[in-house]
């Protein structure tokens, strides 16, 4: 029989809140993170607002020497470190008290850090000779000089799972995927497969990133990927909504332990939900674009409902990857139905992205969060700023208002660019 997978600590910073109580109420009252950006000048780009961390100092959760250690690193890895703690603590583990450290790992899916805007803008403006020519000598001299070791590794996408590592004192697998916006939720499911495997008891899982800078608002512009709603940011992310024009960056982390049930109840540690199903695919379709018909994602969740060993109508909810795009959208929906058939049409789904923004690799192990907060108090989340209905999106899609209703099992999706799609059930214990 196969090994059943258990979550006994979550953790998580974002921004609705810094705690999985704080989110989880934000989103059930439809309160929106979304806001101007002030962590720079963005008053110049198309888009000018995000939904971003705020009210976050480090010293709340990370030792002295660590936040030392972190000095000019980049904020995913402080979001990442204390979501960590935070995990750890609920599953009463921040000690390092394991019986065996070989058999506890971490699988993260943490995005990469970001570039130092400034450093690079003054050592390019500075870089040029007496003619006023770009001198790669004195470019090199200046990045010798000024950069360091350290600032190196911190853009490593690995680098946040390595310091978990070290912080807890955890000698199993470690690792890090960077699968876009579905690597946190696939992270939760190789997690849960290295465990189910033999190879260890306990894995520290989800993910970090913050794209918040100018480099990633410029990226994303670019594609014309983000939202314009300057006039109204809270308004601006819209899932499924016939008016939505992109989605809107978001920030922060969130971390899951996994643990083998059996070990979890021998050590008498509490129970938030249990990783039924996980199902993964790629679209081998293009880097930015979905399939039109969905394929890739129908086909994950169909692979997530069988390695659950459920039917289309066991699942009572679904948190949609739902990013507010005209693409992801509609095909999300077109997915659904395959997958479900017309099953779909009675399955309550909603995006929590209406509130939270997008936070890119970490938005996978957030919405795990959601889903198993769902399951406990039989409530599901809204889809806010849902006004006008689109045609081509005609599910139940949960508008404006939670709805008190039932909840065993939770499909969560996520997909990413390079085609990555991830579904995963959770369950109640």
């Amino acid at each position: 029989m196969s090994k059943r997978i258990v979550v006994t600590g979550r953790g998580c910073v974002t921004p609705v809140g810094h705690s999985p109580q704080a989110v989880w109420k934000s989103v059930t009252e439809g309160r929106s993170g979304i806001v101007p950006i002030s962590r720079f000048d963005a008053r110049n780009f198309p888009t000018t607002f995000a939904a971003e961390v705020r009210d976050f100092d480090s010293a709340d959760w990370l030792k002295p020497d660590v936040i030392k250690h972190l000095t000019g690193a980049g904020i995913h890895l402080h979001y990442g470190v204390a979501a960590a703690v935070d995990a750890m603590k609920e599953a009463g583990l921040e000690a390092g008290n394991f019986k065996d450290p070989t058999r506890v790992g971490v699988y993260l899916g943490a995005g990469e850090g970001p570039q130092d805007f400034d450093v690079f803008m003054d050592m390019i403006t500075r870089s040029r000779n007496e003619s006023g020519e770009w001198d790669m000598d004195l470019f090199t001299e200046m990045a010798l000089h000024r950069l360091s070791a350290a600032e190196e590794e911190y853009q490593e996408p690995n680098y946040l799972s390595a310091l978990i590592a070290r912080q807890f004192g955890t000698e199993g697998s470690c690792s890090n995927c960077l699968t876009a916006c579905a690597a946190s939720a696939q992270s939760i499911g190789e997690g849960t497969e290295i465990i189910r495997s033999g190879d260890a008891d306990i894995m520290i899982v989800g993910g970090s990133h913050c794209m918040l800078n100018p480099y990633g608002l410029t990226g994303f512009s670019l594609l014309t990927a983000l939202s314009r709603r300057n006039d109204n940011p809270a308004a601006a992310s819209r899932p499924f909504d016939n008016e939505r024009d992109g989605f809107v960056l978001g920030e922060g982390a969130a971390i899951l332990v996994l643990e083998e049930y059996e070990h979890a109840r021998q050590r008498g540690a509490m129970i938030f939900g249990e990783i039924c199903g996980y199902g993964v695919s790629c679209d081998a379709y293009r880097i930015t674009d979905i399939p039109p018909d969905g394929n890739g994602l129908a086909r994950a969740m169909k692979m997530a409902l069988e390695n659950a060993r459920l039917n289309p109508e066991d699942i009572s909810y679904v948190n949609a990857h739902g990013t507010s795009t005209g693409a992801n959208d509609r095909t999300e929906t077109l997915a659904l139905k395959t997958a479900f058939g017309e099953r779909a049409y009675q399955l309550p789904m909603s995006s929590t992205k209406s509130m939270t923004g997008h936070l890119v690799s970490a938005c996978g192990g957030l919405e795990a969060i959601f889903s198993m907060a769902a399951m406990k108090d039989q409530v599901a989340p809204p889809t806010t700023n849902y006004e006008f209905p689109d045609p081509d999106c005609d599910l139940d899609y949960i508008p404006n208002q939670a709805r008190p209703m039932p909840v065993k099992y939770v499909m969560s999706n996520n997909s990413g660019f390079g085609g990555q799609n991830v579904s995963l059930i959770f369950g109640t214990v």
